[in-house]
């Protein structure tokens, strides 16, 4: 039982703390600590020499042979043995032997040897505990099979498997990725507000909280566009941002309530600029996270390194639907949306007053995205699905955006940024009508952001991408790529 191994491991904290701290505030071989992969890298001089050599780590493995104990060691580089016996702690050996388990924290001093099977080791002359652990930890072996403790016990996932904790090694290796390539590009990183007084910028339901000091609600940010734009308007020509962001929306293998985004904003260039530009920017971070340009989704093999196509949006949601965007009415589409069994009711965020756009959105999510597998731009959507995109000048029906889609999802979305203060007022106005009439998603009027417009902002591009990126390159569900997923409180 769980509680007798809690009971056994508390004796044996209170035995070990009649002799010394097993929570200590630092080393007792402090500054001359040897990371575990050093250790190996450098083993046969270490070993030739006989110089000592202080490691510290969690005890991953024990074998007790009586007058010998065997520990294995790891640290965040890798693992070692540590040989403990009689002959070399002495009086000292009683101690460790009768105390450490599984789960502890220690460190050991002593010199580098292989044993006669040839396994590199420690021969330890001083050893001391640096934190007892009281629960038990999982085993290797087995791990942890529940997937809802897993990520809510996060921790001991990472405790038990290495593949989880290389998840996040190749995660930070993204980010870092991205980063470099827009600064290499001479965009500048910016940090903007996460509470703000109107959510904008995307089609979602926000978080609301009360700032006390202010006595006001505000929202937590669902996009980072509307500031950066402000930026634009205020001099700068190339910004972004990467950043967490917040939707109240529903929990499946692609969305969270939190995540992180980048966001992109380029003065006096057009989403064909940001096109190219963005193609370049996956090909390189997906070679820095993975070392190939070639990735597995769903057993189908992805390539990200070829030429990617361009791809009609009126024409290929005709294919899939049957439906001409520029002449199928609100009704129609509705009646669609119905036989396709798309779900209507407003608490599935699109509700029976859902505007055109909405209703061609949702067919295209349900008929065209599940097909587009190899990546592709899809461009030029009607302007009802996208209210903060410049119009094409050759069909004000449309604007100018793209999506990147690949693997039946988006990953992606860029477009030249609407800089008419006038117009974007209109749209505005648009979608406070579909919010009136109950969608919930709407984007909302925002007067201090067209405020800004109307001071002038310079032609522009924009392009936004989330951490759903790293996970469908990984082949995984969202929230197995993030570290603590939001869960429900238990019971």
């Amino acid at each position: 039982m769980l509680e007798d191994l809690i009971h056994e491991r508390r004796s044996k904290l209170e035995r070990y703390a009649a002799v010394e701290s097993p929570f200590p505030s630092r080393t007792h071989f402090a500054g001359k600590r040897t990371v575990i992969s050093e250790v190996l890298k450098n083993f046969t001089s270490l070993a030739r020499g006989g110089k000592p050599v202080a490691v510290a780590g969690r005890i991953s493995g024990l074998r007790d042979q009586g007058k010998i104990l065997f520990i294995d060691l790891r640290d965040a580089s890798g693992s070692i043995q540590l040989v403990l016996n009689e002959k070399e702690l002495g009086k000292n050996f009683a101690l460790p032997k009768e105390t450490v388990d599984i789960g502890d924290f220690i460190e050991a001093r002593g010199a580098a040897f292989a044993t006669k099977r040839g396994e590199k080791s420690i021969l330890a002359t001083g050893v001391h505990m640096l934190a007892k652990s009281i629960r038990p930890i999982p085993s290797e072996r087995y791990g942890l099979e529940d997937a809802e403790t897993r990520l809510r016990k996060r921790y001991l996932d990472l405790l038990s498997n290495d593949g989880v904790r290389e998840i996040f090694v190749k995660k930070n290796a993204f980010w870092n990725a991205v980063r470099a390539f827009l600064t290499k590009e001479n965009f500048l990183e910016v940090e903007t507000p996460v509470l703000e007084p109107t959510p904008g910028g995307a089609e979602a339901e926000p978080f609301v909280t009360h700032h006390n000091a202010l006595d006001t609600d505000f929202y937590l940010r669902i996009s980072l566009e509307l500031p950066l734009k402000k930026l634009l308007v205020g001099g700068f020509e190339k910004v972004f941002e990467i950043g967490r962001i917040f939707r109240n929306e529903g929990i499946d293998r692609e969305h969270l309530q939190d995540y992180t985004q980048m966001e992109c904003y380029w003065a006096y260039a057009d989403y064909n600029d940001m096109m190219k530009f963005v193609e370049e920017l996956y090909k390189k971070v997906i070679t820095a996270t993975l070392g190939a340009k070639k990735t597995t989704f769903g057993g189908k093999t992805i390539d990200w390194g070829k030429k990617w196509k361009t791809i009609d949006y009126y024409e290929v949601f005709k294919k899939a639907s049957g439906f001409d965007i520029a002449t199928a009415s609100r009704d129609e589409l509705f009646r669609k949306a119905k036989s396709l069994d798309i779900k209507i009711e407003p608490q599935a965020g699109l509700p029976a007053q859902a505007g055109k756009g909405r209703l061609i959105d949702a067919i295209y999510k349900k008929l065209v995205r599940p097909n587009l597998i190899e990546p592709c731009f899809l461009v030029n959507p009607p302007v009802e699905v996208e209210p903060l995109a410049k119009r094409v000048e050759s069909d004000p029906a449309r604007v100018e955006r793209f999506q990147v889609v690949a693997c039946g999802t988006e990953l992606g979305k860029g477009f030249s940024e609407l800089n008419d203060p006038i117009d974007q007022r209109k749209r505005f106005e648009e979608q406070m009508k579909l919010r009136a009439a109950g969608d919930k998603e709407a984007q909302r009027l925002d007067e201090d952001f067209l405020e800004a417009l109307e001071y002038g902002m310079p032609p522009a591009a924009g392009f936004g991408m989330s951490e759903r990126l790293f996970a469908v390159l990984l082949d995984k569900p969202v929230r197995e790529t993030v570290l603590f997923p939001l869960m429900k409180k238990e019971k």
